[in-house]
């Protein structure tokens, strides 16, 4: 099976490489979209083209279909197997666990999710053979059967990673690879979502809406606040007592004080009272909600605007007051830089469709006006143009899954390590120059 397996694979690449007309086309755009301006190689290429297969469409119609259609010969077994590529492949960041001599166990760093994989071709037994153990791996799988993957495509090799470079690596995956991010694990998925319902429903509840607009200062502030009543929300929800001491909580639970850390993690630096995770009991999987914070960046600011969203998440803009004065002035024009925040609205990628499409409801016809301006475009309206535009700057139409969205808690964990072990060694110069000040042990 594991022959067919590699034929099947190679014979569904050709068919994509040799097409022409539309499936031609769609394959081009696909590059496109993922292109990051780098130079590829032959590695990445190839991973491009074999994500096409899955992800790729051409009308309503996935490379997989076609090639189903076009091949009348293919046994019902065949065709099974190639739809469950279509469902079930996903791109994951792989830790190496052991190494057979026609095979390797991995573990999915997205989801802690563990696969027994094989080679996608004869060809590639020899590069196998010098992947170590701890090695990360960049590669999509397929299932083989019900127990068995192969590799999908070729596997870009990370090497050994630390805590702090693991993490990146994590990071730049949840950016570039959204759709794959726990595909391995819906119910994961599912549970990130809900929370990020959750965290709207209490930001809506503590503040009185979805919009809050005070100075960095003042809105850093209330956000802690915002954070005490969260947590103490949730530890409720759990049946804790959000008033007592991580220490009070073990003893009367009479639970292990190793496993109550797992389930309810402090916040760095802070009081344990100040509880930052909440687990669902009856999820099978842990999940942490991320701490509610104003990025420093925004701290000084006069003006701050917070924006609440249950499916885009949250925002903040220094200049969200700016741009609605805009909209409310007689002249736009006298608006000091009104061009320049435009174009910033339309280039930044942390200024979703949501914030435009509630711009646009805020004066219509003005916001024409002022995009008619700036792009020195005559004819554009908002009510038939608007959306063309924002893919036209790639902001997508439907929302990603946004960063307060909960995340599994061996992800939490480890980017709470990376961070320990990146501020430690910043500290370790100044330790040794400035060794009789700061705060002692």
């Amino acid at each position: 099976m594991l022959e067919r397996a590699w034929t099947l694979k190679q014979n569904l690449i050709d068919f994509v490489l040799d097409a022409e007309g539309e499936l031609a086309v769609a394959l081009e755009a696909f590059a496109a979209i993922r292109s990051t301006g780098e130079r590829y190689d032959i590695a990445q290429q190839n991973q491009v083209i074999d994500s096409f297969t899955v992800e790729g469409k051409v009308g309503n119609k996935t490379p997989i279909d076609l090639f189903v259609e076009s091949q009348p010969d293919l046994t019902e077994g065949e065709i099974s197997l190639l739809k469950s590529w279509g469902q079930k492949s996903f791109t994951g960041l792989f830790e190496i666990t052991q190494i057979s001599p026609d095979s390797f166990e991995v573990t999915n760093w997205l989801t802690a999710k563990h696969y027994n994989v094989k080679p996608n071709s004869a060809n590639f037994l020899p590069e196998m053979s010098r992947f170590k153990l701890g090695e990360i791996l960049r590669v999509r799988i397929a299932p083989l059967t019900d127990e068995a993957w192969i590799l999908s495509g070729p596997p870009i090799p990370m090497g050994k990673l630390g805590k702090p470079k693991l993490a990146v690596a994590i990071g730049n995956f949840k950016q570039n690879y959204k759709n794959n991010l726990y595909s391995d694990a819906p119910e994961l998925l599912e549970q990130a979502w809900k929370s990020v319902e959750q965290y709207h429903d209490d930001f809506t509840e503590f503040f009185g809406g979805d919009e809050v607009t005070l100075s960095g200062y003042h809105l850093n502030k209330q956000l802690a606040q915002f954070q005490e009543v969260m947590t103490k929300k949730r530890l409720a929800d759990i049946g804790i007592d959000g008033s007592k001491s991580l220490a009070d909580i073990v003893e009367d639970a009479g639970i292990d004080p190793e496993e109550i850390k797992a389930v309810a993690i402090a916040a760095a630096g802070a009081d344990t009272k100040a509880v930052e995770v909440a687990i669902d009991s009856n999820a099978s999987s842990k999940m942490v909600t991320p701490k509610v914070e104003l990025p420093d960046r925004f701290k000084k600011a006069e003006k701050v605007t917070a924006l609440s969203h249950s499916r885009w998440g949250q925002t903040f803009l220094s200049n969200y007051s700016q741009f609605t004065e805009m909209l409310a002035a007689e002249d736009f024009s006298t608006i000091p830089g009104y061009e320049k925040m435009v174009r910033s609205y339309l280039e930044d990628p942390a200024i979703n469709a949501w914030i435009w499409w509630r711009l646009a409801k805020v004066n219509p016809a003005k916001l024409s006006q002022i995009l008619q301006t700036v792009l020195q475009r005559t004819d554009f309206q908002i009510e038939t143009d608007l959306d063309s535009l924002l893919q036209e700057y790639k902001k997508p139409l439907e929302p990603e899954l946004p960063e307060i969205a909960s995340v599994p808690l061996h992800l939490h964990n480890l980017f709470q390590e990376a961070l320990g072990e990146v501020h430690k060694s910043k500290s370790k110069p100044q330790d040794k120059k400035k060794s009789s000040k700061g705060f002692k042990s």
